[in-house]
């Protein structure tokens, strides 16, 4: 009896250090997650998928990185519960919360290319295409001007800064598309991993 006592006790104690260490390693994923340091979180996933191939901190650790690694590809499907109930409460609430719309950035760049403003209206940020229309119709107008006028240098020095004007209302509206998908995104896997009951918070 009292040898079998002793077993118990060393187990345990061999236990212990193995749980700290998993939890050690999968705060580790955590922050290197929250740094934006995605793919060395997902490095750091493959070493403690060893030291904890089991037991609470294990099915965290393997949930953590499928979660991490769903959010480095930007995908919208969750990979199969399998027996990880983190997983399964993290699929409960994809279900009622659909992940955001795909945009096409480029068609907003096309928006700005027809009518300089319109790209930026389209996503509904008024104020910048206000700013825009503001800064290219004007030098439209005075190129179109000149034009008429047949003032051939002045013609290609308002061409040119209309150009260069109009080039930079397109790529912002492209660019604020790409932003707004992505941040709508995180906003939607944030609310993946907070529904997943994981701790700690990798953003």
């Amino acid at each position: 009896m009292m040898r079998a006592l002793l077993l118990v006790a060393a187990l345990a104690g061999a236990a212990a250090p193995a749980r700290a260490d998993a939890a050690d390693a999968y705060r580790r994923i955590v922050a290197l997650a929250a740094q934006g340091r995605l793919g060395a979180a997902l490095g750091a996933c493959e070493a403690a998928r060893a030291l904890a191939p089991g037991g609470v901190w294990g099915r965290r650790i393997a949930s953590a990185c499928a979660l991490l690694a769903m959010r480095r590809a930007r995908a919208t499907t969750l990979p199969p519960a399998a027996d990880a109930p983190e997983l399964a409460l993290a699929r409960a609430w994809a279900r009622g919360h659909p992940p955001p719309a795909p945009r096409r950035p480029w068609l907003f760049g096309l928006a700005s290319a027809f009518a300089p403003g319109l790209g930026h209206l389209l996503l509904g940020r008024g104020r910048d295409a206000l700013v825009a229309a503001m800064f290219v119709w004007p030098m439209l107008a005075l190129t179109l001007w000149a034009w008429r006028r047949r003032m051939g240098p002045v013609v290609v020095f308002f061409a040119l800064i209309t150009l260069w004007l109009w080039s930079g209302v397109v790529f912002s509206s492209v660019s604020l598309a790409e932003r707004g998908l992505a941040e709508d995104y995180a906003r939607w896997w944030a609310g993946l991993w907070r529904a997943s009951g994981l701790p700690g918070r990798p953003w």
